[in-house]
């Protein structure tokens, strides 16, 4: 009699791959590092991926995608070709310390692993980080970003073999911004898991800009994991820039930490990506913080993009602003699941809170869910979100003025998204930004950087 075989699900075989290949992921790792990826990998095989019916992945069920088969490294693969051909950033007047991720692992390109500044700041490859500074990057290394109902987050600390470390010292500021740029560069399809660590000291400053790419036309999965710690009185910017292509499924798991009136600004502009997922969760832990989360959208075809945002405030006197906007075409899909989460405790808390959309055809869809959870009795919070067409009004004025349909159409969309790509303070940013929304707007496939490749989906 055959003994019938159990054919493992999903979560199962990404369980029984990280025990099989487990001294290759862990070697190296510090005591802390390896008591953290088992306590992920045990999590994630107790809870494995959320249902279809779980409510914050009701629109965007990522199981199907993970089960794909995709080709998975835990060491660096030397991929022949001229960085600087393939590559090259076309934001001529920013000035930034560029520092790369190809394919999960830290690009050197003749570059230190690791740079430390005179003034104590130290930036560079994560692994690196890990080994030269143990008891710095355990201080902070997975304390924030949570593992429990957190598939996604367990999985990445799990694998996650490099990334970028910055670590900014109190009252020290980066004279400029931080690049980091996400190549992913592949002869097959490939699954990329990296981990990202920013420290910011209290009365410190740090600027980062963060851009993702696609420079191979295989399929890609990534999941990621930034972790972000602002102490007292610091003050973090981050700019996401997405433009991967339509081969590309990404997941992003963002989580901020601050302390006693520190500041942050997370903004994620999506331009191209054929599946996303950006899940940013904001915890003010300290009295008088203050945090914007921004988000700009611009999707066609079949393209689909899930912002799932979650600010918490812990503590009195804090505030929060989210902006969110989106404009979908054909028969673009997109989500916006938004939560500000008020404390027994968080008195004086002002929380605002705004998602609006456009659908430029009838087969486009949008789903929106603005939620208020509040356990303290003097607070100012609003939410709102709207989903809708262009103003023909609006339209008819302009065309009465002698601009053409296509034009004026544009100048609407455009004015439209003009809401969060003003709140960019670096000049030579926004513009190049502004210059990259118009062309999407258009229609035109445009990259942020002189690639060779021509997409044309």
């Amino acid at each position: 009699m055959k003994e019938s075989v159990k054919e493992l699900n999903t979560a199962e075989k990404y369980v029984e791959f990280f025990r099989k290949n487990q001294p290759v992921i862990s070697e190296g790792d510090p005591a802390y590092l390896l008591q953290l990826r088992e306590k992920a990998i045990g999590l994630f095989e107790a809870e494995g991926f959320p249902p279809k019916k779980q409510e914050n992945y009701r629109y965007t069920h990522l199981e199907p995608w993970f089960g794909k088969e995709f080709a998975r490294y835990f060491r660096e693969r030397k991929i022949a070709f001229d960085i600087d051909d393939l590559f090259s950033c076309d934001i001529p007047s920013l000035e930034t310390r560029i520092l790369m991720i190809l394919n999960g692992f830290f690009y050197s390109n003749g570059q230190k692993g690791l740079t430390e500044l005179d003034n104590g700041i130290i930036y560079g490859s994560l692994r690196e980080a890990t080994r030269r500074y143990p008891e710095l990057v355990g201080q902070y290394l997975g304390k924030n970003a949570e593992m429990e109902h957190e598939p996604f987050v367990a999985l990445n600390t799990a694998f996650a073999q490099d990334g970028i470390f910055l670590f900014v010292p109190g009252n020290q500021h980066l004279e400029h911004p931080i690049q980091i740029i996400h190549l992913l560069l592949s002869d097959t399809d490939q699954m990329v898991q990296h981990r990202n660590l920013f420290i910011a000291g209290k009365n410190s400053r740090a600027d980062i800009i963060i851009c993702d790419h696609t420079l191979s036309p295989h399929m890609f999965l990534t999941n990621s994991v930034t972790e972000i710690y602002a102490e007292e009185n610091a003050d973090v910017d981050i700019i996401r820039l997405q433009n991967e292509h339509n081969s590309s499924f990404q997941v992003t798991n963002t989580w901020i930490n601050q302390e006693r009136n520190a500041r942050s600004r997370h903004s994620t502009i999506t331009l191209h990506g054929g599946m996303v997922r950006n899940n940013l969760h904001v915890k003010l832990q300290g009295e008088g913080a203050h945090t914007e989360a921004l988000g700009l959208f611009l999707i066609d075809k079949k393209q689909h993009v899930d912002n799932f945002t979650v600010i918490e405030h812990r503590q009195p006197h804090c505030t929060s602003h989210q902006q969110f906007k989106g404009v979908l075409d054909d028969d673009a899909t997109g989500v916006f699941n938004g939560k500000i989460q008020v404390f027994q405790d968080a008195q004086k808390t002002e929380a605002y809170q705004s998602n609006n959309n456009i659908l430029l055809t009838d087969t486009a869809r949008m789903h929106t869910k603005p939620q208020l959870v509040i356990h303290a009795d003097d607070v100012k919070c609003s939410h709102g979100a709207t989903v809708g067409q262009l103003d023909e009004e609006a339209l008819f004025y302009l065309r009465s003025r002698g601009i053409s349909v296509e034009e004026s159409r544009l100048l609407l969309m455009y004015a439209f998204a003009n809401d969060v790509i003003s709140r960019i303070k670096e000049p030579a940013l926004k513009n190049r930004i502004s210059h990259l929304v118009e062309k999407r707007l258009r229609g035109e496939l445009s990259r942020c950087n002189c690639c060779r490749m021509q997409c044309q989906d």
